[in-house]
Parts: C-alpha cells; structure tokens; sequence
C-alpha cells in the first residue's frame, strides 16, 4: 500500500473539524424500525456490499469511490469528516489502507456508534497485504459480521437484514463460479501482476503467482522496488514463463507502465483490475465476476485484455 504522505497543516485541520463537528452531536441510537441507520464506507468495495445488506433500512455514504483516482492517494475533506461524526456505523478497510478514518474517528468520538475494522476481524495489522476485497473468503466473513452489525443497531430489523444477507450470498454465486471455472482449468498456471493486488485472488484461484514480491510490495507501497527483483519480473515476462500479466490501472507508475509494455511485447496477455469499482454504480459482485470473466478470457484465448 503506498504510504499516504500527510503534511502537518493536514492533520491539523482534521483535529480541526472533529472538534467543530462534535458541537451539537450528540449520542444517536437506531429506536425503531423505520429509523435508518447511518452507515459510511471508507471505500465502495466495502459500500456495494454493506449497502446491498441495509437496503431502505440504511442512510450510505461511499467516501472513495472516484474510478479515475489512486485510494491509496486519498485526501479527507469536510464532508467526509461530517459524514464519520454522524454515522452509527462506520466500516473501514484497515491495514493501514484508510488511515485517514481511523484519525477522522478519533476526531469525533461518540458511545453508540460501531465500527467494523476488516483488518481487525481477519486478525491482520498494518504492513499485510491489505486488498482483503479480492479474497472470497474474506469477503464472506466480511458480510457476515455487517449483517451481524446491522442487526445489533436495529434489532426491530433482524428478518429484513437476515432475508437480505441470504439474498447477497446467493448472488455472489456467479463470481464464485468464475474462481472455480479458472481454478478447475488453469490451477497450477504462472501469471505475474504488477503489485499484490492480485495475491489473495491468485490463490481463490490457484494460479501461481510468481512476479517477485520484493517487486509487487515495493510497488503497492509507493516505493523503488530493488533493482534484481526488476530483472527478474523482465526475465519472467520476455522468457516466456508467465501466460498472463494483471495490471492494476489504478495505481499507475512509469515503471509498472513500462512492465506492461514489455509484456505487450512479449505477446503476454495483459489484464486490468482495479482497486475501487468500476463502474462505480456496478455492484461488488458485477464488478469482480467482469474482471474475472477477463482474466479467464486471457488465459483461454491466449489474447490480450485491455
């Protein structure tokens, strides 16, 4: 994960707005059926899927969801500190990914409202790879702690969230089916990816990524990776050991641009993911099935997915 760089005048303005948005908010509790719950998803992975749980029974704000824009990058503004200072419910990534909420939280804090820290719930910490959005598994705990958290806010709500979480596991069938389709025909296949984005789907998927970590680390943590992991990485790609490189076109840098060219040169079919969804109004599992449903393309055809 590329490290956020914050300057001082920054986290000032944060402490800044916590204080002001603290005047006049007091402690708000979910009473009756009918009163929404106020939810805020740091990232829209996390928002397709909380949203798809709370349906007409939750008010959503998505904070990162910008298709043309690096998350790792992310800024907070006042609005998103508002958003956190009246949410009963907020959900951050973790890991390090989405630090800035966690300074928002601390900025604003009040009894009664929940927070559900992915990283916390799979038992990882800041320096884990932390795209736990492309693991079904995790994904799968995921939403059951949400539906879990909804209904502790909302007992009154309990067989609308139960009925609906039923309804969300039934439609994340078909991206289920694509990770078992690519497993059960190209288990055991060398593909490469840019950073580890793609790590926790390689595995789903049991294609064995063997792009050098020193390389995809470096890469995802906005740092040079070492000079023989990038030979290595060029080696793979022009000697033919690789059948499909995943690129991810969000978090761009000349190096990684220069990796993709060299694998288009070397007619290794390339593939895009992205960080965030894409389009953003697409729900998670559209989203993730299409890039599968590319990435299974790839291998197949031999052709290279833009």
């Amino acid at each position: 994960m590329k490290q956020r760089k914050f300057y001082w005048l920054g986290g000032l303005i944060v402490v800044i707005l916590g204080l002001l948005l603290m005047i006049n908010i007091g402690d708000r509790t979910v009473n009756t059926p009918n009163q929404k719950i106020l939810v805020v998803a740091a990232e829209n992975f996390w928002g397709s899927l909380v949203g798809q749980l709370g349906g007409s029974k939750i008010g959503l704000t998505t904070i990162v969801s910008d298709p043309n824009a690096d998350p790792h990058e992310y800024e907070t503004n006042t609005t998103a500190a508002r958003a956190v200072a009246n949410a009963d419910y907020v959900i951050l990534n973790g890991a390090g990914y989405d630090s800035w909420g966690e300074k928002l939280i601390s900025a604003s804090p009040r009894s009664g409202r929940k927070l559900l820290n992915v990283a916390v719930l799979l038992g990882k910490k800041e320096g884990d790879n932390p795209h736990f959005w492309y693991s079904p598994t995790y994904v799968d705990r995921v939403i059951k702690q949400m539906d879990a958290d909804l209904i502790s806010l909302s007992p009154g709500n309990r067989t609308y969230f139960n009925d609906r979480y039923n309804q969300l596991l039934s439609s994340l069938a078909a991206y289920k089916q694509t990770i078992n389709a690519i497993k059960s025909r190209f288990a055991g296949t060398k593909v490469a990816a840019t950073e580890d984005i793609f790590t926790y789907m390689a595995s789903a998927t049991g294609l064995d990524l063997i792009s050098p970590p020193a390389f995809t680390e470096a890469v995802a943590e906005g740092n040079d990776p070492p000079a023989n992991s990038i030979v290595v990485f060029q080696q793979q790609l022009s000697s033919g050991q690789v059948k499909l490189l995943v690129y991810n076109k969000q978090t761009v840098t000349p190096l990684t641009s220069s990796i993709k060219q060299l694998s288009v040169n070397d007619h290794v079919p390339v593939v895009a993911v992205t960080e965030t969804i894409q389009p953003p109004n697409a729900t998670f599992q559209a989203w993730m099935n299409s890039q599968l449903l590319n990435i299974k393309k790839a291998l197949s055809a031999d052709i290279t997915v833009r």
